[in-house]
């Protein structure tokens, strides 16, 4: 996904300095930078203990992850998905809680809460990253901007990605017992 949003083509975004180890028009670190976010949700879900109520069937997970996938390819070529997808999310995870256990005992959030403050911390770092040039959006070149609050969906749903594949290979728990949808 790198290799095509920062093609001359595309240009999404850049990175301004020079780098020694990379391929195309991005340098080797960006992958630690994705790979970080995984690594981050499979730490805290043994941490924190991660339990969840009506977590909607793989399946589905699956499929709108795929969605969200071929969205961010497709959005430059047929009209953007992006809020449809967003919607779908709310759908399928209406009524999931997220359980974690702090100084052992469990509390509970709203699921979507939960992706929305991680996706927050994301958009907060970028906009970090892109103020110390580390990469530059079209409408940076010329100086830094904030970046728009509108990029939140797009970590939102990136990170909503990472997190079903980080759940493919940890099991749900639910906590009670509860009908399957």
């Amino acid at each position: 996904m790198e290799l095509f949003k920062t093609s001359d083509a595309i240009g999404s975004w850049v990175y301004p300095e020079d780098y020694v180890f990379g391929i195309g028009n991005v340098p080797l670190f960006t992958g630690f930078m994705y790979s970080a976010v995984g690594s981050y949700i499979a730490r805290v879900w043994r941490i924190f203990d991660f339990r969840y109520s009506y977590y909607p069937r793989r399946r589905w997970t699956i499929i709108l992850v795929v969605l969200i996938y071929l969205n961010f390819f497709s959005h430059h070529f047929i009209v953007d998905l992006r809020w449809l997808l967003l919607g779908a999310t709310i759908v399928l995870f209406a009524r999931t809680h997220i359980y974690f256990r702090m100084h052992c005992e469990h509390r509970h959030m709203p699921l979507l809460v939960g992706w929305l403050l991680v996706a927050l911390f994301i958009w907060l770092a970028e906009n970090i990253a892109t103020y110390t040039n580390i990469w530059i959006y079209p409408n940076q070149q010329n100086g830094w901007h904030m970046v728009p609050l509108a990029k939140l969906s797009s970590w939102y749903l990136l990170m909503l990605l990472s997190f079903v594949l980080v759940s493919l290979i940890n099991r749900i728990e639910i906590p009670v017992r509860q009908e399957v949808d």
